[in-house]
């Protein structure tokens, strides 16, 4: 059965948005851990001296986190779908729609204070995946 190298283009994409995450947050951390004066052996513990940094240099950080939280049951789940013969059309703008939202909540978590807009496009991204997952389960089952 071959693989559809089309439908896993959101997994590159997604994997791509959390590598120019981590430049972000570097870009941005160093330069405030600097000013702060903070001794980067005392920062060996998350957490340790978040106070010290502004909140837009966190959130980069805190949104760098998430993209390893969720999105791993997204890259899981696509490639179940591309080693199975799962990936239609359907199943591939589904992933482009995950991907478009997690870009979404990664600049809202980071540019904005407003936590319920953040949440919402959680929540859309949620519901997405959770559509993409059941859609597979429903494939593999019938």
């Amino acid at each position: 059965m071959p693989i559809n190298v089309e439908f896993l283009y959101p997994v590159l994409a997604l994997v791509v948005w959390t590598l120019i995450l981590w430049l972000w947050m570097y870009a941005t951390r160093i330069p405030a851990m600097q000013r702060a004066q903070i001794n980067p052996d005392d920062a060996r513990h998350p957490g340790t001296y978040g106070d010290k940094l502004p909140a837009n240099v966190r959130s980069v950080a805190d949104n760098y986190n998430h993209l390893h939280e969720q999105p791993t049951v997204f890259y899981a789940l696509m490639f179940f779908a591309a080693l199975t013969g799962g990936g239609d059309h359907f199943a591939t703008l589904l992933a482009w729609i995950y991907v478009g939202l997690r870009v979404v909540h990664s600049f809202v978590q980071i540019l904005s204070p407003k936590v319920v807009f953040r949440f919402s496009v959680f929540a859309l991204a949620s519901i997405t995946l959770i559509i993409l997952a059941g859609k597979e389960v429903l494939r593999v089952l019938t």
